[in-house]
């Protein structure tokens, strides 16, 4: 198994702070948004670009939920070891509000498919809009592309696309795993 260091941490923030800017000027003071982790790693984002439109750029109407997508998938009942979902927290009304999902890597869209199924049970937003740290554009399965892209990766067969979190794993980077 090899890996190569696709973004380090400096990179990682400076794409970050790219991505608000985007989200600022396609949503003003977000007073009609909210902004959706995907549950497990979508979450880690999320937390980070709420935490960066707040102290950085003075962003005071941001509301910020996670959804768990697990029983929506529809490769759910497909593996061998038991599901361990995770928590949906959405504490906010999403009725008539533009919704953005938020995850870390962008493959089959499946999982944004589950999330599109998952978020009806909250109401009909106005809206929903996809962004996404790391796009693999070679991969899709069903067609589904981002509002906004962090990279766009061309990964190939085994190759896999690895996210760390400095509050999860200890460091902020983005790795390509060759197995």
């Amino acid at each position: 198994m090899s890996q190569k260091v696709l973004l380090n941490a400096k990179e990682v923030n400076i794409i970050l702070h790219r991505l608000a800017c985007q989200l600022i000027e396609n949503h003003n003071d977000f007073t009609n948004t909210v902004l959706i982790g995907i549950q497990p790693r979508g979450k880690y984002l999320a937390n980070r670009l709420a935490k960066m439109l707040k102290a950085d750029y003075k962003i005071k109407n941001i509301q910020l939920g996670h959804l768990d997508i697990t029983f929506f998938r529809d490769d759910f009942r497909r593996g061998d070891k038991p599901l361990e979902a995770n928590t949906t927290d959405i504490d906010f009304i999403i009725e008539n509000k533009k919704v953005v999902f938020i995850d870390d890597v962008l493959y089959t869209g499946r999982s944004i498919r589950a999330a599109l199924t998952a978020i009806q049970s909250f109401g009909r937003p106005k809206e929903i809009e996809l962004l996404t740290l790391i796009d693999r554009r070679f991969s899709r399965h069903l067609p589904i592309q981002p509002d906004y892209r962090g990279r766009q990766v061309d990964a190939i067969n085994n190759e896999k696309v690895k996210v760390n979190w400095k509050e999860n794993d200890g460091e902020d980077a983005v790795y390509l795993i060759n197995n």
